[in-house]
C-alpha cells in the first residue's frame, strides 16, 4: 500500500522554507551508511542459504534437516563479507558521530521529508530498532513545524490557538505536509472557513499501528493538557493508515483513562482499510508460497523485510496481542460521532448494474465503510454518515472537493 508520491505536495522545493527544520547531513550519511551495510550482510545471508540449499540436495534426500549455512571455505567467504562490511560501517559511523552539531546543516527539503517518509513506512520499524538516525519519531505539527510540548516554549508558539481543534493523521508512507494535494489541504480550508486550528501528527508508518498509536495518545494528552483556550470542539481526520492509528489511540486512551479522549467529538476516516488491504493479504500469501519449497524458502526472508506497519494492514490490526490473527474490532466510544468516506474509481452505477464496486485502488469499499461479513467484526458506523466518492482514487481523496463538501457538512 505504498501511494505514489504526489509531486505537488512539494510545492518548495527549489526554494526551501527557512523557517522549517533543517537536518544534519552527517546523520544522514550515518543512517544511509547503516543501510547499506544491512543490505549487505542480509544479501550475504541470502547468497549463503540459496547456496547451502544447492549444497543440501543430498542430505535433502537422505533425509536430514537442511541448514541455511554452508561450510568450510564458502562459509569462511561469506563470513568474511559479513565481517569487513559490519567493520568499515562501524568506523564510518563512528566518524561522522563524532562531527560537531553545526556542521553540515542542510536546509528543509520537501523531497527528502517525502523520501524519509516511504523509506520509514516500507522498514521503519528496523530503522527504529537499530537507532538508525533516519527513524522518525511521533510528533504534533504545525506547518511542518514540531510543537514543543511539554517544553517551556509550549503553547507560547501556537499563533493563534481557537477553540476548534483538529488533527489530521496521515497514511502510510506519507508525512504531514502531503496533506496538501494539488493545491488543496481539507484542514488548511476548514481552519479558514471554520475557524480550525490544524495540527497534524506526523509518525513513522512502518512501526506496528498499536504502537504509534499509544505514541498519539500520549501526545493528544500533553496537546490538550496545555491548550490554552477552552475546547468547543475537537475533531480527527484519518487517511489510510491514519484512521487506524486513530482508532488504536482512541482504543489506548480508553483503556488508559485519558482524558483527551471524552473531549474528541468527531472522527472521520477517509479510505481507511478496516478490515485491511488485498494487496498486503496477497503479499503474504506469496510470502508462505515461497516457503512450501527447499528451492524458494531461502527467498521467504525478502518477504519478511515487509515492515510491521505494512503488516497489520492486513487485516487492519489495532491490537499488539491480535498481530498474527484477525482482530477483533473494537467500536468507537459512542460519545464520539464517526464518519467514513470510502472511494471507488469507478462510478456508482456499475453496482447498480450488479457488477462488484472496485474501491480506490488500494482499499476495498466495505472495508473503507467498515463493513464485514462477520456483524461482530462491522464498525457501528451509522448509514448518514458513511459516503461514497466516484471516480477517485485512494490518493485523490485528499485533494477531491466531493470529500470536502463532506468535511465541511460534518464539521462545520
Amino acid at each position: 500500500m505504498t501511494p505514489a508520491l504526489p509531486t505537488d505536495a512539494l510545492p518548495d522545493d527549489d526554494v526551501p522554507d527557512q523557517e522549517l527544520p533543517t537536518s544534519r547531513i552527517g546523520n544522514d550519511l550515518r543512517g544511509i551508511a547503516q543501510l547499506l551495510v544491512r543490505g549487505i550482510t542480509s544479501t550475504t545471508d541470502l547468497a549463503e542459504s540459496v547456496h547451502a540449499s544447492i549444497l543440501g540436495v543430498p542430505a535433502r534426500l537422505a533425509g536430514k534437516p537442511l541448514g541455511t549455512h554452508t561450510s568450510g571455505i564458502p562459509r569462511i567467504a561469506y563470513q568474511g563479507v559479513r565481517t569487513t562490511a559490519t567493520l568499515v560501517g562501524s568506523g564510518i559511523d563512528d566518524v561522522l558521530a563524532r562531527l560537531p552539531s553545526h556542521w553540515g546543516q542542510s536546509a528543509f527539503s520537501y523531497r527528502r521529508e517525502a523520501m524519509l517518509a516511504v523509506l520509514n513506512g516500507v522498514m521503519g520499524d528496523h530503522l527504529a530498532a537499530t537507532g538508525n538516525p533516519l527513524a522518525l519519531s511521533a510528533a504534533l505539527r504545525i506547518n511542518g513545524r514540531p510543537l514543543s510540548l511539554g517544553r517551556r516554549a509550549w503553547p507560547s508558539n501556537l499563533a493563534s490557538p481557537s477553540s476548534r481543534l483538529l488533527v489530521q493523521v496521515h497514511g502510510l508512507c506519507m508525512n504531514d505536509l502531503q496533506w496538501r494535494h494539488r493545491g488543496h489541504d481539507h484542514g488548511a480550508q476548514l481552519a479558514a472557513e471554520h475557524g480550525y486550528t490544524q495540527v497534524n501528527l506526523h509518525y513513522n508508518s512502518g512501526l506496528s499501528i498499536a504502537s504509534n498509536g499509544r505514541a498519539f495518545s500520549a501526545l493528544l494528552q500533553q496537546l490538550l493538557d496545555g491548550w490554552p483556550v477552552p475546547i468547543e470542539r475537537f475533531a480527527i481526520i484519518g487517511h489510510s493508515m491514519g484512521g487506524l492509528v486513530a482508532r488504536a489511540a482512541i482504543l489506548d486512551a480508553t483503556r488508559q483513562s485519558r482524558t483527551w479522549v471524552e473531549q474528541l467529538d468527531q472522527i472521520v476516516f477517509l479510505g481507511t482499510p478496516h478490515h485491511g488491504s488485498p494487496l498486503e493479504r496477497a503479499g503474504n500469501a506469496l510470502q508462505t508460497a515461497l516457503g512450501l519449497t527447499p528451492w524458494t524458502a531461502p527467498f521467504v526472508r525478502l518477504g519478511e523485510l515487509r515492515s510491521a506497519g505494512i503488516q497489520d494492514l492486513r487485516h487492519g490490526t489495532i491490537e499488539d496481542e491480535h498481530q498474527q490473527g484477525i482482530p477483533t474490532a473494537r467500536q468507537l466510544p459512542p460519545s464520539i460521532q464517526a464518519y467514513a468516506v470510502a472511494a471507488s474509481t469507478q462510478a456508482a452505477s456499475a453496482a447498480r448494474a450488479g457488477r462488484t464496486l472496485r474501491g480506490d485502488g488500494l482499499v476495498p469499499v466495505s472495508s473503507a465503510l467498515g463493513v464485514h461479513r462477520d456483524p461482530r467484526l462491522t464498525l457501528q458506523i451509522p448509514s448518514a454518515h458513511k459516503q461514497l466518492v466516484e471516480r477517485t482514487g485512494h490518493v485523490e481523496l485528499l485533494s477531491s472537493p466531493v470529500v470536502y463538501r463532506h468535511l465541511r457538512n460534518w464539521l462545520a
